[in-house]
């Protein structure tokens, strides 16, 4: 090997060795608080659930608990489905708060953001997360 590639592997491993010292996020570590769910009726089938933990990682983490408790209420109203409408989130002091309004139905409703209640609560529970 030439002298001119010598110090550019040196730099390489050094690089190498530096970028696997990064601190990655532990999932065993996440370790969620979660605080309750108010579902309000808005009008006819739009539905807003206010959720509320501690612990989330980002607004995922918020996205997804509000989107449990829509599929929840939908099966426990005898409807099948949810369509996303919007997701708000807010954290102030460790608290996270979602403001989550889903349309709830019988059919798969129209748009790109349905979910099948069934399936979605099955998924929470196997995630930990609770439902309504």
């Amino acid at each position: 090997m030439s002298r001119l590639w010598t110090p550019l592997l040196g730099f390489g491993t050094a690089l190498a060795v530096l970028l696997g010292c990064t601190e990655k996020p532990d999932e065993t570590s996440f370790a969620p608080e979660y605080m309750g769910i108010e579902t309000l009726l808005l009008e006819g089938d739009l539905v807003s659930f206010r959720v509320q933990m501690r612990g989330a990682r980002d607004n995922e983490d918020v996205a997804s608990y509000g989107r449990c408790a829509a599929a929840q209420y939908a099966l426990i109203r005898g409807f099948g489905f949810a369509r996303h409408v919007r997701t708000n989130v807010d954290n102030q002091g460790g608290v996270w708060r979602g403001d989550a309004v889903y349309t709830i139905s019988a059919a798969l409703p129209d748009g790109l953001k349905t979910i099948d209640a069934e399936v979605t609560v099955r998924d929470c529970g196997a995630q930990g997360i609770p439902t309504v």
